[in-house]
């Protein structure tokens, strides 16, 4: 139960997190909204993160973890420090190298990342403005991505689990104090971006101190095991990070629609990142590290075992999410962002999109669980082709879509190419004998499934009850949601208990508990 305690940790700090990211962006659809400066702001700020998800977070860890690991259980603590440093210096030169690269060229990738500002040279001027501000964040979140990465080796996932904490105060200190100072509230946030990295990289690295580890500047050398750490990388990016590839491909197509397209693709995707971050980051930063000792020390069926767990995890706690959401999403929306320039209007549009974008919440973090059975085996050649073909998918998909369909196309063929990815890769590793799942997670899953159902249907009721009341007001809206999602919860868990979806001691299991 290790491995459901660790998620657990994880999970709190990336829930404190996301509440706190959720008063970040109240704040922000109030004062930006959904024009001009809001679409240009997201574009700087979903830029950095992109390549700082692709492969900080996603390429990266996938290759150093398993391999830090490694070292770790095999030649001691010494030689694990020394590799971290060595992957440390070439990450540094190799980021920094990329970061002034792309500042110089900037308005010249902008014209492949938001193709539709073109039309209109202010707010091109402003995406290219505020992108060069926001963009070396992705120098000192990319040198702690590492750092996180050696923390989650030694089992020690707090730290690092609270480092998007952080972020989210670096951009409410900016939203609310910075933007009086700056031409708009766009240029403030920007700056609270950059900033926010730095104040990260010094957090981990003090933390890394603390654990035993002071990682050195050294002369970077492509020694053999840094040589197959980088040979790993870019086909990991494809593989991990098939969900960010296809938000950029989004943000793409999003440009080339009306105005306020990808502001409300913004906001649904941050509302639907919540579940997704909880459960999704929590298990695939606490499985990977286990998975990989496991299959180190020989021990297959435990590898097994522990992806079954966290499958299982993942859907219990994602289906009833994905139907929450699918059946409050407007009431949700209205709740978190409908203030000062976010009217009744964008509302509408962005409920509309994070209910197609709920339909594939639990495809999206099940390729958290999936994918570290390909990393952990040190396998990267086939979640790229099958990230390859999902990706093409989600391609062709929003070029039909964005048609009849405008922005509500784009989440759709982001949720089914999500599944494609998802089913494809547990079909691979069904068919290679690497994943069997056990009577337990095939006893659960239809469990969870109706249970799931029977709750959206409590809520959908219960929401059209609550509509019919009279004198809507905030303060009443925020007490009719609040409802809503506490009595869902209620409702889920009780039937969990009752019809075998769950038992008290798995519940009692995953409770947060004082973490190293």
């Amino acid at each position: 139960m290790a491995l459901l305690r660790s998620i657990a940790t994880v999970g709190s700090f990336t829930m404190l997190s996301r509440i706190l990211g959720f008063i970040r962006d109240i704040l922000i659809a109030a004062i930006l909204g959904t024009g001009l400066i809001a679409d240009a702001f997201f574009v700087a700020f979903k830029f950095p993160n992109l390549f700082r998800r692709l492969f900080a977070e996603g390429a990266f860890n996938a290759a150093f973890v398993p391999q830090f690991t490694g070292l770790l259980e095999s030649d001691g603590k010494l030689m694990a420090q020394f590799f971290a440093e060595q992957a440390l210096a070439v990450l540094l030169w190799s980021v920094l190298i990329f970061v002034v690269l792309i500042q110089i060229a900037m308005p010249y990738v902008m014209l492949g990342f938001a193709p539709g500002f073109i039309g209109n040279p202010a707010q091109f001027d402003l995406a290219v403005l505020l992108t060069r501000i926001t963009f070396p964040y992705l120098l000192f979140i990319s040198l702690a991505s590492l750092m996180a990465g050696v923390l989650n080796s030694l089992s020690r996932f707090a730290a690092a689990a609270a480092t998007p904490i952080l972020l989210n105060i670096c951009l409410i200190g900016a939203v609310t104090l910075l933007a009086r100072h700056t031409p708009t509230p766009g240029h403030a946030l920007a700056w609270g971006v950059s900033i926010a990295g730095m104040v990260q990289f010094f957090w981990l690295l003090i933390h890394c101190g603390r654990a035993g580890i002071w990682l050195r500047l050294i002369r970077p050398r492509l020694t053999p095991d840094v040589r197959k750490m980088t040979r790993r990388i870019v086909p990991v990016a494809i593989g991990a990070g098939v969900y960010q590839v296809s938000l950029l491909i989004d943000t793409i197509i999003a440009s080339l629609l009306p105005a306020g397209s990808i502001s409300y693709l913004f906001f649904a995707d941050r509302v639907n990142q919540l579940p997704l971050g909880v459960v999704g980051v929590a298990v695939g930063t606490a499985l990977l590290p286990l998975m990989s000792r496991q299959l180190r020390s020989g021990d297959e069926a435990a590898a097994t075992a522990s992806q079954n767990r966290a499958i299982e995890f993942s859907l219990f706690l994602t289906l009833p999410a994905a139907v929450a959401l699918v059946v409050i999403a407007e009431p949700i929306i209205s709740v978190l962002f409908e203030r000062g320039a976010f009217d009744a209007t964008s509302v509408k549009a962005t409920a509309g999109a994070l209910a197609i974008y709920a339909t594939g919440l639990p495809a999206y973090v099940l390729v958290k669980a999936l994918a570290p059975g390909y990393f952990a085996r040190e396998d990267t050649a086939t979640p790229v082709k099958i990230a390859v073909f999902a990706l093409a998918v989600n391609l062709g998909l929003n070029l039909i879509l964005m048609g009849p369909f405008k922005h509500l196309g784009i989440a759709m063929a982001t949720s089914v190419s999500a599944w494609c990815n998802a089913l494809i890769l547990a079909f691979v590793l069904i068919r290679r004998g690497h994943l069997v799942f056990d009577r337990r997670l095939l006893n659960r899953t239809p469990r969870m499934i109706a249970t799931s159902l029977v709750m959206g249907g409590t809520v959908f009721y219960g929401a059209v009850a609550l509509a019919d009341l009279p004198g809507q007001s905030l303060i009443s809206n925020i007490i009719a949601v609040a409802l809503l999602v506490s009595g869902g919860l209620v409702v889920y868990g009780g039937l969990s208990l009752l019809f075998g979806a769950a038992s008290r001691d798995d519940l009692t299991r995953i409770l947060p508990r004082k973490s190293t």
